[in-house]
């Protein structure tokens, strides 16, 4: 089982596996494209039931909210919320949400600022986007009362995975993320809400990575080309490359190898 968040997630909410909902990773290898894709959105990608198809059968009064877990785009849920930033003409990326309905976006935006998607993940990483996020579902949850709440907060992901397991680094993270948690469980406390905390995956140290498109390019399998002085995979030329996605990778053949 891929400890990554898309292959976890789509795990929870279907029950079933990689093999049986498709995502096998956060990104492949699209062949009829010949380009490799990470952090897709549509939820159509997921190839199996969701837990929310399954519960809407059996009560027809059921309602789900979806706040930034994965494949969340043209989802059945009733009210869903993810990153989807504005790429204008001039090349600019402008932070924003994807909602529906498309006024839950305009409502949330207007009470709490414009998503701070650029502290979301990556070097600018903060406690920002996970304290939206959460202040998000809980006006979402004030407003519509949904049946079911799923709330995805991304707080630790990224200085785990830059520091490792150095609490004297990581100690500020975790207090931070606990304040976040413990408004979330106040609040659905107050509602007399069962209330599940779990995680994808667990992060530790290592110290042996392994390059395979290294050992691949050695063997002559590996195509590049050149843009601006810099080597770019050329996925659809190589007789085989990897895809490497944290501690798995997915090896891709092009034709059949010597």
């Amino acid at each position: 089982m891929p400890a990554v968040t898309c292959s976890a997630q789509s795990t929870y909410l279907t029950g079933k596996t990689p093999d049986a909902h498709g995502i096998v990773g956060n990104g492949w290898y699209f062949k009829d494209e010949c380009e490799v894709k990470f952090w897709r959105q549509s939820n159509k990608l997921v190839q199996s039931e969701k837990l929310w198809d399954e519960l809407k059968k059996e009560d027809e009064h059921f309602t789900c909210a979806n706040h930034f877990w994965w494949y969340n785009m043209y989802s059945r849920v009733d009210f869903s919320l993810t990153p989807r930033p504005n790429y204008l003409a001039d090349g600019r990326k402008i932070p924003d949400v994807y909602s529906y309905p498309p006024e839950l976006r305009d409502t949330l935006q207007n009470e709490l600022g414009t998503f701070p998607l650029f502290q979301f993940w990556g070097p600018k990483t903060s406690i920002k986007s996970s304290k939206w996020i959460a202040d998000a579902a809980i006006r979402t949850d004030e407003m519509h009362n949904p049946t079911l709440s799923l709330v995805y907060l991304p707080h630790l992901d990224y200085n785990l995975q830059r520091h490792g397991l150095n609490f004297d680094k990581i100690k500020k993270d975790l207090k931070e993320i606990d304040g976040v948690v413990e408004q979330l469980v106040n609040h659905f406390q107050k509602r007399n809400a069962r209330i599940v905390l779990l995680s994808e995956y667990g992060i530790t140290d290592v110290n042996n990575p392994i390059h395979l498109n290294r050992i691949l390019r050695s063997k002559g399998y590996i195509a590049i080309r050149e843009e601006r002085g810099l080597e770019l995979l050329d996925a659809g030329q190589s007789k085989a490359f990897a895809v490497a996605d944290y501690q798995i990778a997915h090896v891709y053949l092009n034709g059949t190898l010597p």
